[in-house]
């Protein structure tokens, strides 16, 4: 049997359309064997193929990939071309479609917590016809119709209703597709058609879609049979908005938990955004970060495992049930004044949970462990949860996360931790506390992720950009890792020394050659209880701030990958280069005294050695910010701080890094080089010079090159989930980067007081681009409230410029300057509208907290800050504030959210 392929698509010289699919005359799946198209003109594309028949027994499913003029190749989006065998007498079938662009907004509304959650009204079942008995099917989605609404076709054919809009043909929903098989082998060709929408429940004709009519040029040959995919009916797709909370799960507060917010605690959450008409819930990570058993786990950004839950947040009357309630309820004490206090104490929580999960596991683990249920979880995550409960052992064992000093089993080896896991030696037992809590945290989360789903609310995850450096993904596959770098940020809004997370950068190379198998489980994983989710700094799968491991500041970082400045380019812009001058720290007396004051002398005497140029060297034993910290670890005086910190200025105060391995031939800039003392001390021709260098090394060389990697990684790793992707934008961004989420249908995220135009001093909220989250504070930022009181002068800009109003503004954030803010943003055109709780309640007098300097979640200056935020009155109580309620409510429904 013949089949042809059509497909409109406008290309460029150099650039082909190839098509793939499931039989081995499409590749079998790979991409790289799919079959060249044969260009017909500039608007279409064909392929050809002869099959047997018998090979379409299992259905045919098949997908277009766009080839660029560099090679790559880029598919369409979705798993949903399906072609089912026809009947006996059809020996050709033509297919006719439309590319379907990830970027296009409909897409969205294919995604998990639209298709599951959002838009459930649109499941439909199908009407049953007589298969095969048509010679043309009809194909398009249309995902935003009402609860009565139907897609119709209307056309200049017997079967198409000759335009009658009073009954016109409907179609039938199968899946996410509108169908109807027509027979026009009577019809003239050309045939003009177009779909429409009809009212069931009135029985009227709404509306035709938006465009010029469609057509088929031409009629199909007998025995012949064409499927038309249409794409998407032209209808105004961009009109749905939503809105939502977010806070991290510890910051919830309830009658009954622990001190600590717990996974328990979202349903409390889901009933407060149900009544103020929030559809989504937006977490912080949730994965197990307790590397040191002290406050500094608190972090929730530095997980052991990609994969598990953490302790803090299992409730222990739910582990304990009806059985062995008594042995928790002898916490009641405790508990109470743990929930008491006004933020959370991450140690004295996580003493009392695990000592508690310690004695539960010994009543009830082994039945826990032997259930059939626990076998199940056990079989769908035995690739991680295994070694990561061996982690959990060995670390506690040998008292620390440093796998590399561990006495024993310091290299991974599988089989060996599956033999150790499965014995019934003591140790193995004590192992298995760790599998039975993880048991008990997913049971609890998922609980709380179908109580949202059935009341209609999504919940939204978070994917930190980095793994813990001494955690079990790090132990299990150190390969996928460059542990010799650190990740982290350039200098920003946040902190001007830039940002060191201290996590490992990802081996690319590494994770591409299994098809990024560890991403796909971890999105898998994931999806078990989250319908969308945030990308930490998705910047980082363009390029990764990496930062070497002599280095304690981000400053001392650059971007990997990165093209490199090569020597000759300094003499081809009239750069006499010195490398001495550039590569090593620029000290001299002026720069000892603007850095140190009346402790200049102390550092000469003790830091310092002359060099031959009239300056100084640092000492070898201060070379690097790391000896210089290692140095200054024991003493804790304000005046040796400022020595410290001081020296690594002096560390930091260079032009140029030497590009490892390149014998002197490749250079980058040190980010923020205008700044140095090293730059301010060269005469203004080589500045100039330089600094136009440098503008190109930054802004302009380096951004194709991005978009490549972001290409190499992306598009993979969103074709292996279909949660909705919103991706973290901000930061140094390079000009590829929104570019790239267009095209793949990622949501960028849009800040007012963090624009993404240098030129303007605030983002306008109703300029936010459809395909966006738009929010006025995140959790590395200072609430509104308390972010009107940091910066008079910009404070005033923006009540005159951006809220429009006259005169002097208010010294605090008022209640109605609050709301003002949100509703800015709930009237924005983005699809989601997300807010901070704390700034939600920021609009009431009544119930917002006194002081805002208490609401502030993480502060990205300060590295050891401890993440401790919780909310200052119980959910519960929320819940019964039915004046604030119902005003939230009234604002959200007249947003059109």
């Amino acid at each position: 049997m013949k089949l042809q392929f059509y497909i409109r698509f406008r290309t460029e010289f150099g650039e082909s359309l190839w098509l793939g699919g499931n039989h081995p005359s499409l590749g079998s799946d790979q991409p790289e064997k799919a079959v060249a198209m044969e260009y017909l003109n500039e608007e279409c594309w064909k392929a050809e193929i002869t099959i047997d028949r018998k090979d379409l027994k299992t259905a045919l499913q098949y997908k277009y990939y766009f080839q660029n003029k560099d090679g790559a190749r880029v598919a369409e989006w979705g798993n949903d071309r399906v072609l089912d065998a026809p009947s006996k007498d059809i020996r050709e079938v033509i297919l006719t479609d439309t590319w379907n662009h990830a970027g296009e907004f409909e897409n969205a509304f294919y995604t998990t917590p639209f298709k599951e959650v959002l838009l459930p009204q649109h499941k439909r079942t199908s009407r049953s016809r007589k298969k095969n008995s048509f010679t043309h099917l009809f194909k398009i989605k249309a995902p935003l119709l009402g609860k009565h609404e139907a897609v119709c076709i209307c056309g200049g054919a017997d079967d198409l209703g000759h335009w009658n809009t009073e009954n016109p043909v409907l179609l039938t929903a199968e899946g996410d597709w509108w169908t109807i098989g027509v027979d026009l082998s009577n019809a003239a060709f050309p045939l003009v058609y177009k779909y429409g929408v009809y009212d069931t429940h009135e029985k009227t004709f709404v509306r035709y879609e938006d465009g010029d009519n469609r057509m088929l040029p031409f009629a199909a040959p007998e025995a012949t049979q064409t499927i038309i995919h249409d794409g998407f009916i032209a209808l105004p797709n961009n009109t749905w908005k939503g809105a939502g909370v977010a806070i991290p799960v510890f910051s919830l507060r309830s009658k009954h938990s622990f001190g600590v917010g717990e996974f328990s605690d979202i349903k409390l959450l889901v009933d407060w955004a149900r009544k103020t008409g929030l559809r989504l819930i937006q977490l912080l990570p949730v994965n197990d970060t307790v590397a040191t058993h002290t406050w500094v786990d608190s972090y929730p950004y530095a997980a052991i495992s990609a994969f598990a839950l953490h302790p803090l947040y299992i409730n222990l009357s739910k582990v304990a049930g009806k059985k062995y309630a008594a042995q928790v309820t002898a916490l009641r004490k405790k508990q109470k004044q743990l929930n008491d206090l006004p933020e959370v104490d991450y140690e004295e929580v996580m003493r009392f949970k695990m000592a508690m999960l310690k004695e539960l596991y010994l009543e009830m683990g082994k039945e826990c462990l032997e259930s059939e249920e626990y076998k199940v979880f056990l079989e769908r995550n035995r690739h991680w949860l295994l070694p990561y409960a061996a982690f959990c052992y060995y670390r506690d064992k040998y008292d620390t996360s440093r796998f590399e000093s561990w006495k024993t089993n310091s290299v991974f080896n599988r089989q060996e931790i599956e033999k150790f896991m499965t014995s019934r030696a003591a140790a193995a037992r004590e192992a298995g506390l760790y599998c039975f809590i993880q048991y008990h945290l997913h049971l609890q989360l998922k609980e709380a992720a179908d109580y949202a789903h059935r009341h209609g609310v999504v919940l939204k995850g978070d994917i930190p950009i980095g793994i813990y450096r001494y955690g079990s993904d790090a132990w299990v596959a150190p390969e996928l890792y460059n542990m010799d770098q650190q990740a982290g940020a350039p200098p920003d809004d946040f902190t001007v020394v830039g940002q060191n997370w201290g996590f490992p950068t990802y081996n690319w190379k590494k994770m591409q050659e299994d098809g990024f198998d560890w991403w796909k489980k971890r999105f898998e994983q994931m999806s078990e209880y989250f319908d969308t989710f945030r990308i930490d700094h998705i910047l980082g799968f363009f390029r990764i701030w990496s930062i070497p491991a002599h280095a304690v500041q981000g400053i001392l970082g650059h971007f990997v990958p990165c093209i490199p400045v090569h020597y000759t380019e300094f003499g081809e812009n009239g750069i006499w280069f010195e490398k001495e001058r550039f590569c090593r720290p620029f000290i001299n007396d002026t720069v000892l005294h603007e850095i140190f004051g009346d402790d200049a002398d102390t550092v000469r005497q003790h830091y310092l050695t002359p060099n031959t140029h009239g300056g100084y060297d640092l000492l070898p034993a201060f070379d690097t910010q790391k000896k210089v910290e290692a140095h200054f670890t024991a003493i804790a005086s304000p005046e040796q701080e400022k020595i410290k910190f001081g020296l690594y200025e002096l560390v930091a105060n260079v032009i140029l890094f030497e590009e490892e391995g390149s014998n002197g031939l490749s250079y980058h800039f040190r980010i923020s080089m205008e700044s140095t003392w090293s730059y301010r001390f060269l005469i203004p021709h080589v500045q100039q010079k330089l600094r136009e260098l440098y503008i190109n090394y930054f802004y302009h060389r380096q951004d194709d090159f991005w978009k490549k990697e972001a290409m190499q990684k992306l598009p993979y790793l969103k074709a292996a989930t279909n949660m909705l992707i919103c991706g973290e934008d901000l930061g140094m961004v390079p000009h590829s980067v929104p570019e790239v989420m267009q095209e793949l249908g990622i949501l960028s995220l849009e800040i007012q007081r963090m624009p993404k135009d240098p030129s303007k001093p605030f983002f306008i909220p109703s300029e936010a681009p459809y395909l966006s989250v738009i929010t006025p504070s995140t959790h590395d930022m200072s609430t509104v409230r308390a972010w009107w009181e940091e910066n008079r002068e910009r404070t005033q800009n923006f009540y005159n410029h951006v809220l429009g109003q006259w005169g002097d503004a208010p010294f605090y954030c008022e209640a109605w300057v609050n709301r003002a803010i949100v509703l800015q943003h709930l009237y924005s055109p983005a699809m989601w509208s997300i807010f901070q709780l704390q700034d939600l309640l920021g609009m009431s007098d009544t119930l917002r907290r006194e002081n805002p300097q208490e609401e502030r979640i993480n502060n990205p200056a300060v590295p050891q800050h401890y993440w401790r935020y919780r909310m200052h009155i119980k959910l519960e109580d929320l819940l019964n504030e039915d004046a604030f309620n119902e005003e939230l409510k009234e604002y959200v429904k007249n947003s059109g959210r």
